[in-house]
């Protein structure tokens, strides 16, 4: 039967959902241009108005077998609508059943996503207080009177739930909203401040010189460890709890969660977002190496608390650096036989995101090096071109040969790389590519 509602047509109702999905655009406080959107009382009574719109259509529809048909091909179209690649992918929940509550749609995009000043906190209540006024001044009693009589009976403790708004009135939905926002808020805190003690804890467990001097004439005293192995021993703590610290890092943290925020969007929406930052070879800097960071913890934000949990848990491995090196070669030689392909290691998702990369990077790769050790060899897969060009790099420098890269001074000076940066960086290959090879291929177990 298709489309039957005696008001509003299936092409306007369309039109009218493609301008309700620009409010809530514009609740996440920019405009297509850039520029803030405005979102004072007045706009905010807009919005709301077009939430109760939805709400009532949809009542309508709801209120009788008769309209079944009109739900299902509403639906229909919302589905042709969100499957257009520019579609924002913080709204690929709309439909008939988001509509029948759009006024808290409204209330969540709002609420939950703008930055709240006080001038927005004064606007959210003045335009709630407003609407409510509105409705009960169709009553013949003093509305003013009515809505402080319905304060006074809303029961404190309800309003502390966090659960979707069922009420009629939009104050208490707005403040349960605000207060649902607390509530994240605190929790948020909390986290980062246990984070933050975490990664304190670790940088001054971090072993200082005297502390490694301490430690080796104790060990060399029970003879528990040879001369060479101890010396590595204090080396693999210093970079476990260097490499730890960026793993912790309040920023590393809030780049994996906006990463995981970016990357759900399809490659055209985030493709897009990155070409406008317009970083060509005359203007690369560090927003150019902050780029590529982001674009490597999009690759491993799936399993990063896999990963996360596996680097924290790595116990001493006293193979030397040279034999380290020689093994993670024989991945590169042996992946041909190796039952594991692309697909296993990576999603679709994270592929894009790779090749994005790859193309990005190009003669770059110096690049990687001005970026965490442990985030390379997380984010790298070994069948990457990426991975052959970086592991040329630290093959040119491991024998000594000219390179334009320079991380350390161990062939000027005639030493084995044991304790420097080019070491550090072939230890987090190892640990994470040979000792954790399960877990870059996407398995739970070793």
């Amino acid at each position: 039967m298709g489309w039957s509602h005696p008001d509003v047509s299936l092409d306007d109702m369309v039109k009218l959902i493609k301008g309700f999905v620009d409010i809530l655009i514009l609740a996440s406080g920019y405009q297509s241009s850039g520029h803030f959107a405005l979102w004072d009382p007045q706009n905010i009574k807009r919005a709301f108005q077009w939430g109760l719109f939805f709400e009532n259509v949809i009542r309508h529809l709801s209120s009788s077998d008769d309209y079944q048909d009109s739900l299902k091909e509403l639906d229909s179209v919302l589905l042709e609508i969100k499957s257009n690649p520019s579609f924002p992918q913080g709204l690929a929940q709309l439909s008939s059943v988001t509509l029948s509550r759009a006024k808290s749609f409204v209330l969540e995009h709002l609420i939950q996503t703008l930055t709240l000043r006080d001038a927005h906190l004064e606007a959210f209540l003045t335009a709630s207080i407003g609407m409510d006024l509105d409705e009960l001044s169709g009553t013949e009693q003093d509305c003013l009177s009515l809505y402080m009589n319905r304060l006074m009976l809303q029961n404190p403790s309800a309003n502390m739930k966090t659960e979707k708004c069922t009420d009629d009135d939009f104050t208490t939905c707005t403040l349960q909203e605000l207060l649902k926002r607390q509530f994240a808020v605190l929790c948020v805190s909390s986290t980062e401040k246990g984070l933050d003690i975490l990664s304190k804890t670790i940088r001054h467990n971090n072993w200082t010189e005297s502390e490694s001097n301490s430690f080796k004439k104790l060990n060399q005293v029970t003879s528990l460890l040879s001369h060479d192995q101890l010396v590595d021993f204090i080396t693999w703590s210093r970079w476990r709890s260097k490499n730890l610290s960026y793993l912790l890092d309040k920023r590393t943290v809030r780049l994996v969660s906006g990463a995981s925020m970016i990357f759900s969007a399809p490659k055209v929406q985030w493709a897009q977002l990155f070409e406008r930052l317009n970083i060509s070879g005359e203007t690369r800097g560090d927003d150019y190496c902050e780029t590529i960071e982001l674009l490597l913890l999009g690759c491993i934000a799936r399993r990063w608390s896999c990963l996360l949990e596996y680097f924290m848990s790595d116990s001493y491995d006293s193979i030397n650096i040279p034999k380290q090196y020689s093994e993670i070669c024989n991945l590169l030689t042996g992946r041909s036989q190796s039952p594991h392909s692309k697909e296993d290691v990576l999603d679709l998702k994270e592929n894009a995101i790779l090749e994005y990369l790859n193309v990005l990077v190009g003669g770059d790769l110096h690049q990687l090096w001005k970026l965490s050790p442990v985030l390379a060899a997380f984010a790298i897969p070994s069948w990457s071109p990426l991975f052959r060009l970086y592991l040329s790099d630290i093959h040119t420098q491991f024998k000594g040969c000219s390179s334009t890269i320079r991380c350390c001074s161990c062939t000027q000076d005639r030493k084995d790389h044991i304790d420097c940066e080019l070491a550090e960086r072939i230890w987090c290959l190892y640990i994470f590519h040979v000792r954790g090879s399960y877990l870059m291929h996407g398995t739970s177990s070793g």
